[in-house]
């Protein structure tokens, strides 16, 4: 606009007139439009119905204007015409300005939008996330605040879809850690479906203990610490499910974001989490959709991803001293922390998304199955061989037990209400129970 006035004070008055007419009539409201295209359907409305005022009356002064110095001659009339646009186009190009710069400071484009969201969606939790709203509203573009939305979001997700098939409810508590943050623990009871049925959402931050410390040193991360200290924060969302029927499987899945703060402001940060099937029996079908769900989910990310995280999941989730996995695999990695903190986010964020449609149809479809004691009693001793891994192997059970502050209750989570070691135990041969314990021993590739 400031190269119109310009243009219009260095010609003479016909060229001028010829310049600006156009504007007043419609390419003003045009551009308007154009530089405003990702505003807000009624801003836009308003700006150009107020951008049209300005235009029609500055074209009507403009004429009175113009009339006037045609009765007038030569230098006298040209030097009038000049001061008269000059002075028109300015006013009108300050009085738009005016409006836009008003228009611009009461709306950031997408701002609203974002924050809207996160209060949108607050509404649909199962709680108020662990941090303050107005904090993640100003920190929204933050990794740690799109993590922990996710994290309450998947809570949500398979909470509700727990209870459509159970019919039950879950009890929501909230707790709050003294040495900083807190967490939401979801837990559902006796209930129709489930004997035990637990969603744990945590977000915490502090300083690592020694023992902490080391155990993330043992994987390969090297922490420089002041006097001993290592500032971190820590939220992830995990979940175990016990069902009542046998032939209904165990299910669990956790992911999880680290930051850990170094002596010199630097900041580490990885991500880990996974999800896999404990089966008592052996079902075909329900193994291959659990795990070609979980393989659609990489493959938007990496075509080598799930093949690499099948792996690991059925080395990490291994009973050594029974020399048995826990269960069937599915997905697992830990310290991920490239190519970028968007990538991985992303790929967390498709894994998160699978949990409810790579498990409830499997608990449809067996919801009516009947079993017998001895069937009920092979799912018992299956739960104890569960118990053994997460009390002696599981990573994220000896962090927290490691970690000052931590709430015991969610950590155990985890464990059945009931659970049965039978001395020296070993089902018959040629039977369903052997030929689970065939697969646990020598972990198979379900899909490709």
């Amino acid at each position: 606009m400031a190269s119109l006035v310009l243009c219009g004070v260095s010609r003479s008055g016909r060229t001028a007139a010829r310049l600006f007419m156009p504007y007043c009539r419609s390419d003003v409201p045009n551009a308007m439009t154009s530089y405003f295209s990702l505003k807000k359907a009624h801003l836009t409305g308003t700006l150009l119905s107020r951008t049209r005022c300005f235009s029609h009356t500055t074209c009507r002064k403009f004429m009175s204007h113009l009339a006037k110095a045609n009765t007038q001659s030569g230098r006298s009339r040209k030097r009038m015409f000049i001061a008269a646009g000059a002075a028109i186009l300015a006013g009108y190009v300050t009085g738009v300005m005016h409006f836009l710069k008003a228009e611009m400071t009461s709306v950031s484009v997408g701002d609203d939008e974002e924050e809207d969201d996160i209060l949108q969606k607050c509404k649909g939790f199962m709680s108020m996330p662990v941090t303050d709203v107005k904090l993640l509203r100003q920190k929204k573009g933050e990794t740690s605040t799109r993590m922990e939305m996710l994290i309450m979001e998947t809570q949500a997700a398979f909470c509700r879809a727990l209870e459509e098939v159970d019919g039950g409810k879950f009890k929501v508590d909230r707790w709050e850690r003294d040495e900083g943050g807190g967490g939401v623990s979801c837990v559902l009871q006796d209930g129709e479906v489930f004997e035990k049925a637990g969603v744990n959402v945590s977000v915490v931050f502090g300083h690592l203990t020694e023992e902490a410390a080391k155990q993330m040193r043992s994987r390969g991360k090297t922490l420089k610490g002041v006097d001993g200290k290592l500032p971190f924060r820590a939220m992830g969302v995990s979940s175990v499910i016990h069902p009542k029927n046998p032939h209904i499987p165990t299910v669990h899945f956790n992911y999880r974001y680290f930051e850990i703060e170094e002596a010199d402001g630097s900041k580490q940060w990885w991500f880990g989490g996974g999800t896999d099937l404990t089966p008592v029996y052996i079902d075909q079908a329900d193994i291959v959709h659990f795990h070609s769900t979980l393989k659609e989910a990489c493959d938007k990310h990496h075509p080598k991803f799930y093949a690499k995280f099948k792996k690991w999941c059925d080395e990490y989730f291994f009973i050594r001293h029974r020399g048995e996995s826990r269960g069937i695999g599915g997905i697992f990695f830990d310290d991920l922390d490239s190519p970028s903190q968007k990538e991985v986010f992303a790929f967390v964020k498709s894994c998160a998304e699978t949990v409810v449609p790579c498990y409830l149809p499997i608990v449809r479809k067996h919801l009516n199955d009947t079993f017998t004691s001895q069937e009920k009693d092979w799912q018992q001793v299956r739960r104890g061989r569960y118990v053994e891994f997460n009390l002696v192997y599981d990573r994220g059970v000896k962090f927290g037990l490691a970690t000052p502050g931590s709430r015991i209750e969610s950590i155990l989570m985890s464990l059945p209400l009931t659970a049965r070691w039978e001395y020296m135990h070993e089902p018959p041969k040629g039977s369903r129970e052997a030929q689970i314990l065939e697969v646990l021993r020598n972990p198979k590739q379900w899909v490709s």
